[in-house]
Protein backbone atom coordinates (compact mmCIF):
# COMPACT_ATOMS: atom_id res chain seq x y z
CA UNK A 1 0.00 0.00 0.00
CA UNK A 2 1.49 3.38 -0.20
CA UNK A 3 1.80 4.32 2.79
CA UNK A 4 3.22 7.84 2.02
CA UNK A 5 -0.33 9.00 0.46
CA UNK A 6 -1.84 11.19 -2.13
CA UNK A 7 -3.95 14.40 -2.47
CA UNK A 8 -6.13 14.71 -5.92
CA UNK A 9 -7.37 17.82 -5.91
CA UNK A 10 -9.04 20.42 -8.87
CA UNK A 11 -11.10 17.33 -9.74
CA UNK A 12 -15.12 16.46 -9.94
CA UNK A 13 -15.40 13.34 -7.56
CA UNK A 14 -17.78 11.47 -8.06
CA UNK A 15 -20.09 9.72 -5.15
CA UNK A 16 -22.54 7.55 -4.87
CA UNK A 17 -25.69 10.39 -5.11
CA UNK A 18 -24.19 12.90 -6.43
CA UNK A 19 -21.09 14.99 -7.84
CA UNK A 20 -19.01 17.60 -5.85
CA UNK A 21 -15.74 19.60 -6.99
CA UNK A 22 -13.16 19.24 -4.63
CA UNK A 23 -9.89 16.57 -3.12
CA UNK A 24 -9.67 13.54 -2.14
CA UNK A 25 -6.33 12.33 0.16
CA UNK A 26 -5.58 9.06 0.92
CA UNK A 27 -3.05 7.33 3.24
CA UNK A 28 -1.79 3.80 3.58
CA UNK A 29 -4.27 2.15 0.64
CA UNK A 30 -7.35 3.89 2.11
CA UNK A 31 -9.31 7.30 1.34
CA UNK A 32 -8.83 9.10 4.36
CA UNK A 33 -10.56 12.79 3.28
CA UNK A 34 -12.89 13.88 1.00
CA UNK A 35 -13.34 18.24 0.72
CA UNK A 36 -15.79 19.88 -0.71
CA UNK A 37 -13.48 22.57 -2.08
CA UNK A 38 -10.59 22.84 -4.48
CA UNK A 39 -7.91 22.30 -2.09
CA UNK A 40 -7.80 21.65 1.51
CA UNK A 41 -6.42 24.71 3.91
CA UNK A 42 -2.93 24.76 4.63
CA UNK A 43 -0.01 22.96 2.64
CA UNK A 44 -0.48 19.47 1.85
CA UNK A 45 0.54 16.63 4.07
CA UNK A 46 0.96 14.65 1.20
CA UNK A 47 3.80 13.91 -0.28
CA UNK A 48 2.35 13.85 -3.80
CA UNK A 49 -0.33 15.71 -5.00
CA UNK A 50 -2.19 15.13 -8.07
CA UNK A 51 -3.64 18.54 -10.22
CA UNK A 52 -7.23 16.64 -11.20
CA UNK A 53 -7.09 19.71 -14.23
CA UNK A 54 -10.98 19.98 -13.79
CA UNK A 55 -11.08 15.92 -14.71
CA UNK A 56 -13.07 13.46 -13.16
CA UNK A 57 -12.08 10.82 -10.07
CA UNK A 58 -14.31 7.72 -10.36
CA UNK A 59 -14.12 4.68 -8.03
CA UNK A 60 -12.24 2.36 -9.70
CA UNK A 61 -13.61 -0.16 -12.39
CA UNK A 62 -14.57 -3.64 -11.07
CA UNK A 63 -15.49 -6.25 -13.92
CA UNK A 64 -16.98 -9.62 -12.49
CA UNK A 65 -16.51 -10.84 -16.17
CA UNK A 66 -13.59 -11.12 -18.34
CA UNK A 67 -11.50 -13.43 -19.80
CA UNK A 68 -8.28 -12.00 -20.92
CA UNK A 69 -6.08 -8.89 -23.01
CA UNK A 70 -3.40 -7.96 -24.20
CA UNK A 71 -2.89 -11.06 -25.76
CA UNK A 72 -2.88 -13.24 -22.69
CA UNK A 73 -5.85 -15.37 -21.57
CA UNK A 74 -6.76 -16.58 -17.93
CA UNK A 75 -6.46 -20.08 -19.10
CA UNK A 76 -3.29 -19.35 -19.28
CA UNK A 77 -2.66 -20.33 -16.14
CA UNK A 78 0.68 -18.30 -15.70
CA UNK A 79 1.59 -14.60 -13.56
CA UNK A 80 3.17 -13.64 -16.60
CA UNK A 81 -0.56 -14.08 -18.58
CA UNK A 82 -1.99 -12.43 -15.39
CA UNK A 83 0.37 -9.65 -15.38
CA UNK A 84 -0.65 -8.56 -18.87
CA UNK A 85 -4.47 -9.19 -18.03
CA UNK A 86 -4.32 -7.20 -15.49
CA UNK A 87 -1.94 -4.11 -16.54
CA UNK A 88 -3.57 -3.63 -19.54
CA UNK A 89 -7.14 -3.42 -17.85
CA UNK A 90 -5.83 -0.86 -14.92
CA UNK A 91 -4.72 1.03 -17.64
CA UNK A 92 -8.24 1.62 -18.88
CA UNK A 93 -9.59 2.17 -15.00
CA UNK A 94 -10.55 -1.64 -13.47
CA UNK A 95 -8.77 -2.06 -10.43
CA UNK A 96 -10.70 -5.24 -9.73
CA UNK A 97 -11.64 -8.23 -11.35
CA UNK A 98 -12.35 -11.80 -11.18
CA UNK A 99 -10.61 -14.23 -13.47
CA UNK A 100 -12.98 -15.90 -15.66
CA UNK A 101 -12.40 -19.64 -17.05
CA UNK A 102 -13.54 -21.20 -20.25
CA UNK A 103 -15.97 -24.88 -20.38
CA UNK A 104 -12.84 -26.69 -20.33
CA UNK A 105 -11.90 -30.00 -18.82
CA UNK A 106 -11.60 -30.49 -14.84
CA UNK A 107 -7.83 -30.71 -15.64
CA UNK A 108 -7.38 -27.02 -17.10
CA UNK A 109 -9.75 -25.08 -14.66
CA UNK A 110 -7.80 -26.94 -11.47
CA UNK A 111 -4.82 -25.52 -13.12
CA UNK A 112 -6.43 -21.87 -13.51
CA UNK A 113 -8.18 -21.92 -9.56
CA UNK A 114 -4.18 -23.12 -8.45
CA UNK A 115 -2.45 -20.49 -10.58
CA UNK A 116 -5.07 -17.52 -9.14
CA UNK A 117 -4.14 -18.57 -5.79
CA UNK A 118 -0.50 -18.13 -5.99
CA UNK A 119 -1.19 -15.03 -7.44
CA UNK A 120 -3.11 -13.51 -4.78
CA UNK A 121 -0.89 -14.82 -2.17
CA UNK A 122 1.85 -12.86 -3.40
CA UNK A 123 1.94 -8.93 -4.85
CA UNK A 124 -0.48 -8.17 -7.38
CA UNK A 125 1.01 -5.10 -8.85
CA UNK A 126 -1.47 -3.86 -11.15
CA UNK A 127 -5.64 -4.57 -10.58
CA UNK A 128 -6.71 -7.19 -8.25
CA UNK A 129 -7.58 -10.36 -8.65
CA UNK A 130 -10.50 -10.97 -6.31
CA UNK A 131 -11.15 -14.48 -7.25
CA UNK A 132 -12.39 -16.55 -9.98
CA UNK A 133 -15.76 -16.78 -12.23
CA UNK A 134 -16.26 -20.08 -13.77
CA UNK A 135 -18.27 -19.91 -17.02
CA UNK A 136 -18.63 -23.06 -17.10
CA UNK A 137 -19.06 -26.00 -18.25
CA UNK A 138 -22.17 -26.87 -16.53
CA UNK A 139 -23.91 -25.54 -19.57
CA UNK A 140 -26.83 -25.58 -22.11
CA UNK A 141 -25.79 -27.48 -25.40
CA UNK A 142 -28.04 -25.26 -27.14
CA UNK A 143 -26.70 -21.70 -26.36
CA UNK A 144 -23.16 -22.99 -26.63
CA UNK A 145 -21.83 -19.21 -27.90
CA UNK A 146 -17.96 -19.69 -28.18
CA UNK A 147 -18.05 -22.29 -25.70
CA UNK A 148 -16.35 -25.66 -26.42
CA UNK A 149 -18.98 -28.48 -27.23
CA UNK A 150 -16.67 -31.00 -26.01
CA UNK A 151 -16.41 -30.26 -22.11
CA UNK A 152 -20.31 -29.15 -21.18
CA UNK A 153 -22.03 -31.72 -18.61
CA UNK A 154 -24.43 -31.15 -15.82
CA UNK A 155 -23.42 -29.56 -12.64
CA UNK A 156 -20.82 -31.58 -10.65
CA UNK A 157 -21.39 -30.08 -6.86
CA UNK A 158 -18.91 -32.72 -5.98
CA UNK A 159 -16.32 -30.68 -8.19
CA UNK A 160 -17.53 -27.06 -6.33
CA UNK A 161 -17.24 -29.00 -2.72
CA UNK A 162 -13.31 -30.30 -3.47
CA UNK A 163 -12.38 -26.59 -5.00
CA UNK A 164 -13.97 -24.86 -2.16
CA UNK A 165 -12.05 -27.07 0.26
CA UNK A 166 -8.94 -26.69 -1.61
CA UNK A 167 -9.22 -22.90 -2.27
CA UNK A 168 -11.57 -21.57 0.36
CA UNK A 169 -12.87 -18.06 -0.86
CA UNK A 170 -11.41 -18.42 -4.33
CA UNK A 171 -14.15 -19.14 -6.35
CA UNK A 172 -16.67 -15.73 -6.03
CA UNK A 173 -19.13 -16.51 -8.98
CA UNK A 174 -20.17 -19.93 -11.04
CA UNK A 175 -22.18 -19.54 -14.54
CA UNK A 176 -24.29 -22.37 -15.55
CA UNK A 177 -27.35 -23.68 -16.64
CA UNK A 178 -30.27 -23.68 -14.47
CA UNK A 179 -32.80 -26.08 -16.08
CA UNK A 180 -29.50 -28.88 -15.99
CA UNK A 181 -30.25 -31.51 -13.51
CA UNK A 182 -28.28 -30.93 -10.49
CA UNK A 183 -28.62 -27.25 -10.97
CA UNK A 184 -30.79 -26.14 -8.21
CA UNK A 185 -28.86 -28.36 -5.80
CA UNK A 186 -25.35 -26.74 -6.41
CA UNK A 187 -27.25 -23.04 -6.61
CA UNK A 188 -28.36 -23.86 -2.80
CA UNK A 189 -25.41 -25.26 -2.08
CA UNK A 190 -23.84 -22.34 -3.29
CA UNK A 191 -25.85 -19.32 -2.17
CA UNK A 192 -24.90 -21.04 1.69
CA UNK A 193 -21.52 -20.10 0.99
CA UNK A 194 -22.05 -16.65 -0.96
CA UNK A 195 -20.57 -17.53 -4.05
CA UNK A 196 -22.73 -15.68 -6.57
CA UNK A 197 -24.37 -18.16 -8.82
CA UNK A 198 -25.56 -16.50 -12.26
CA UNK A 199 -28.01 -18.54 -15.48
CA UNK A 200 -25.92 -18.30 -18.41
CA UNK A 201 -24.98 -20.50 -21.76
CA UNK A 202 -29.32 -21.36 -20.71
CA UNK A 203 -32.18 -22.30 -22.75
CA UNK A 204 -34.25 -21.90 -19.00
CA UNK A 205 -37.60 -21.58 -19.50
CA UNK A 206 -39.22 -18.60 -17.46
CA UNK A 207 -40.45 -20.95 -14.15
CA UNK A 208 -37.43 -22.67 -14.54
CA UNK A 209 -35.18 -19.21 -14.18
CA UNK A 210 -37.82 -18.06 -11.15
CA UNK A 211 -37.05 -21.60 -9.21
CA UNK A 212 -33.44 -20.89 -9.65
CA UNK A 213 -33.73 -17.27 -8.18
CA UNK A 214 -35.73 -19.28 -5.30
CA UNK A 215 -32.85 -21.19 -4.51
CA UNK A 216 -30.43 -17.95 -5.09
CA UNK A 217 -29.30 -17.52 -7.87
CA UNK A 218 -28.75 -13.85 -8.13
CA UNK A 219 -27.20 -12.88 -11.30
CA UNK A 220 -27.35 -13.15 -15.47
CA UNK A 221 -24.11 -12.99 -17.60
CA UNK A 222 -23.91 -11.31 -20.75
CA UNK A 223 -27.78 -10.14 -20.69
CA UNK A 224 -29.33 -10.99 -24.12
CA UNK A 225 -26.82 -13.33 -25.42
CA UNK A 226 -26.48 -16.94 -25.11
CA UNK A 227 -30.02 -17.35 -23.38
CA UNK A 228 -33.18 -18.10 -24.27
CA UNK A 229 -35.15 -14.80 -25.42
CA UNK A 230 -38.46 -13.14 -24.97
CA UNK A 231 -41.49 -14.59 -25.80
CA UNK A 232 -44.83 -12.86 -25.10
CA UNK A 233 -46.35 -16.35 -24.18
CA UNK A 234 -43.43 -18.25 -23.13
CA UNK A 235 -41.06 -15.08 -21.41
CA UNK A 236 -38.17 -17.62 -21.38
CA UNK A 237 -34.81 -16.53 -19.15
CA UNK A 238 -34.62 -13.29 -20.97
CA UNK A 239 -38.28 -12.49 -19.14
CA UNK A 240 -37.15 -13.80 -15.81
CA UNK A 241 -34.12 -11.83 -16.42
CA UNK A 242 -35.68 -8.85 -17.12
CA UNK A 243 -38.95 -8.86 -14.57
CA UNK A 244 -37.35 -10.38 -11.56
CA UNK A 245 -35.67 -7.78 -9.11
CA UNK A 246 -33.62 -10.46 -7.49
CA UNK A 247 -31.29 -10.87 -10.40
CA UNK A 248 -28.11 -8.55 -11.29
CA UNK A 249 -28.28 -8.35 -15.36
CA UNK A 250 -24.44 -7.98 -16.95
CA UNK A 251 -24.13 -5.98 -19.56
CA UNK A 252 -21.56 -5.79 -22.41
CA UNK A 253 -21.99 -1.93 -23.55
CA UNK A 254 -19.88 -2.07 -26.89
CA UNK A 255 -22.59 -1.61 -29.62
CA UNK A 256 -21.72 -5.07 -30.82
CA UNK A 257 -23.34 -7.46 -28.22
CA UNK A 258 -26.45 -5.56 -27.70
CA UNK A 259 -28.32 -2.77 -29.68
CA UNK A 260 -28.27 0.68 -27.87
CA UNK A 261 -32.81 0.49 -27.54
CA UNK A 262 -32.21 -3.17 -26.07
CA UNK A 263 -29.81 -1.32 -23.92
CA UNK A 264 -32.32 0.68 -22.65
CA UNK A 265 -35.53 -1.49 -22.22
CA UNK A 266 -32.87 -2.80 -19.59
CA UNK A 267 -32.38 -0.30 -17.66
CA UNK A 268 -35.85 0.94 -18.14
CA UNK A 269 -36.78 -2.51 -16.84
CA UNK A 270 -34.09 -2.82 -13.78
CA UNK A 271 -32.94 -0.84 -10.74
CA UNK A 272 -30.36 0.90 -11.42
CA UNK A 273 -28.44 -1.43 -8.80
CA UNK A 274 -29.30 -4.47 -10.79
CA UNK A 275 -27.29 -4.07 -13.43
CA UNK A 276 -23.69 -4.72 -13.93
CA UNK A 277 -20.89 -3.23 -16.62
CA UNK A 278 -18.85 -6.04 -17.70
CA UNK A 279 -16.20 -6.23 -20.69
CA UNK A 280 -16.39 -10.54 -21.72
CA UNK A 281 -13.10 -9.25 -22.71
CA UNK A 282 -10.81 -12.10 -24.36
CA UNK A 283 -7.08 -11.87 -25.02
CA UNK A 284 -7.28 -10.03 -28.23
CA UNK A 285 -8.72 -6.85 -26.30
CA UNK A 286 -6.05 -4.13 -26.62
CA UNK A 287 -4.29 -6.01 -30.03
CA UNK A 288 -4.70 -5.72 -33.52
CA UNK A 289 -6.88 -7.62 -35.95
CA UNK A 290 -5.52 -10.89 -36.70
CA UNK A 291 -6.23 -14.73 -35.32
CA UNK A 292 -6.61 -15.57 -31.80
CA UNK A 293 -7.72 -18.39 -30.06
CA UNK A 294 -10.51 -18.57 -27.01
CA UNK A 295 -10.76 -21.46 -24.90
CA UNK A 296 -9.33 -23.46 -27.49
CA UNK A 297 -11.79 -22.57 -30.21
CA UNK A 298 -10.03 -20.50 -32.94
CA UNK A 299 -11.41 -16.94 -33.16
CA UNK A 300 -10.67 -14.24 -36.21
CA UNK A 301 -10.91 -10.53 -34.82
CA UNK A 302 -11.83 -7.71 -37.65
CA UNK A 303 -12.28 -3.98 -36.94
CA UNK A 304 -12.07 -5.02 -32.89
CA UNK A 305 -14.75 -7.78 -33.39
CA UNK A 306 -14.16 -11.17 -31.95
CA UNK A 307 -15.67 -13.96 -34.15
CA UNK A 308 -15.48 -17.91 -34.01
CA UNK A 309 -13.33 -19.10 -37.18
CA UNK A 310 -16.63 -22.03 -37.34
CA UNK A 311 -19.66 -20.67 -37.51
CA UNK A 312 -19.22 -16.84 -36.61
CA UNK A 313 -20.49 -16.61 -33.07
CA UNK A 314 -19.53 -13.55 -31.12
CA UNK A 315 -16.24 -15.18 -29.39
CA UNK A 316 -16.04 -12.55 -26.31
CA UNK A 317 -15.21 -8.74 -26.79
CA UNK A 318 -12.23 -6.54 -27.25
CA UNK A 319 -14.02 -3.90 -24.47
CA UNK A 320 -12.45 -1.90 -21.75
CA UNK A 321 -14.68 -1.04 -19.07
CA UNK A 322 -13.83 2.54 -19.60
CA UNK A 323 -14.77 2.30 -23.71
CA UNK A 324 -17.80 0.85 -21.94
CA UNK A 325 -18.34 4.22 -19.68
CA UNK A 326 -18.13 5.78 -22.88
CA UNK A 327 -20.43 4.01 -24.75
CA UNK A 328 -23.25 4.83 -22.06
CA UNK A 329 -22.61 8.19 -21.66
CA UNK A 330 -23.34 8.58 -25.37
CA UNK A 331 -26.16 6.09 -26.33
CA UNK A 332 -28.47 6.77 -22.95
CA UNK A 333 -29.34 9.23 -20.09
CA UNK A 334 -27.68 7.53 -17.91
CA UNK A 335 -25.62 10.23 -15.87
CA UNK A 336 -21.96 9.92 -14.79
CA UNK A 337 -23.12 8.78 -10.97
CA UNK A 338 -25.43 6.12 -12.61
CA UNK A 339 -22.98 4.45 -14.88
CA UNK A 340 -20.39 4.94 -11.83
CA UNK A 341 -22.55 2.55 -10.19
CA UNK A 342 -23.18 0.16 -12.62
CA UNK A 343 -19.38 0.01 -13.37
CA UNK A 344 -18.18 0.24 -9.66
CA UNK A 345 -20.82 0.03 -7.13
CA UNK A 346 -23.24 -2.74 -8.08
CA UNK A 347 -20.38 -5.40 -8.80
CA UNK A 348 -18.73 -4.69 -5.10
CA UNK A 349 -21.96 -5.06 -3.57
CA UNK A 350 -22.67 -8.16 -5.86
CA UNK A 351 -19.51 -9.61 -4.23
CA UNK A 352 -19.77 -8.64 -0.84
CA UNK A 353 -17.16 -6.10 -0.83
CA UNK A 354 -18.70 -3.00 -1.05
CA UNK A 355 -17.90 -2.13 2.71
CA UNK A 356 -14.14 -1.79 1.29
CA UNK A 357 -14.66 -0.72 -2.27
CA UNK A 358 -16.55 0.03 -5.16
CA UNK A 359 -17.63 3.74 -4.20
CA UNK A 360 -15.61 7.34 -3.20
CA UNK A 361 -15.89 7.29 0.73
CA UNK A 362 -13.99 8.14 3.61
CA UNK A 363 -12.47 4.68 4.63
CA UNK A 364 -12.64 2.50 2.32
CA UNK A 365 -9.99 1.42 -0.20
CA UNK A 366 -8.42 4.12 -2.81
CA UNK A 367 -9.75 2.37 -5.45
CA UNK A 368 -9.98 4.86 -8.12
CA UNK A 369 -9.55 6.29 -11.78
CA UNK A 370 -9.21 10.06 -12.71
CA UNK A 371 -10.43 11.18 -16.18
CA UNK A 372 -9.78 14.23 -17.96
CA UNK A 373 -12.44 16.30 -19.19
CA UNK A 374 -12.96 13.59 -22.18
CA UNK A 375 -13.58 10.83 -20.08
CA UNK A 376 -9.65 9.42 -20.89
CA UNK A 377 -8.14 7.81 -18.01
CA UNK A 378 -5.01 9.48 -16.68
CA UNK A 379 -4.30 7.48 -13.58
CA UNK A 380 -5.38 4.88 -12.03
CA UNK A 381 -5.08 3.80 -8.11
CA UNK A 382 -5.34 0.35 -6.69
CA UNK A 383 -5.31 -0.05 -3.06
CA UNK A 384 -3.62 3.53 -3.13
CA UNK A 385 -0.90 2.29 -5.26
CA UNK A 386 -0.58 3.70 -8.61
CA UNK A 387 -1.09 1.42 -11.20
CA UNK A 388 -1.23 3.36 -14.51
CA UNK A 389 -0.03 6.52 -15.33
CA UNK A 390 -0.42 7.81 -18.95
CA UNK A 391 2.48 9.51 -20.01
Amino acid sequence: MNSAGTLIHHVNIVLEDRIVFGSVRTANGKITEIFEADQPAGPPDSTEVVDGDGGWLLPGFIDMHVHGGFGADFMDAGRESFDAITKFHAAHGTTGMLATTMTASKEAIEAVLHAVAEYRAGEMPYADLYGVHLEGPFISEKWIGAQNPAYIMDPQLEWMKQWTERYPGLIRQLTLAPEKDGALETILWLKEREIVTACGHTDALYEEITAAADAGLSQAVHTYNAMRGLHHREPGTLGAVLTDGRISAELIADGLHVHPAAIRLLLAAKSRDKVILITDAMAAAGMPDGDYSLGGLAVVVRNGEARLKDGGALAGSCLTMIAAVRYLLKHTELSLTDISRLASGNAARQLGIGDRTGSIARGKYADLVLLDKDHAVIRTWAKGRTVFAAT
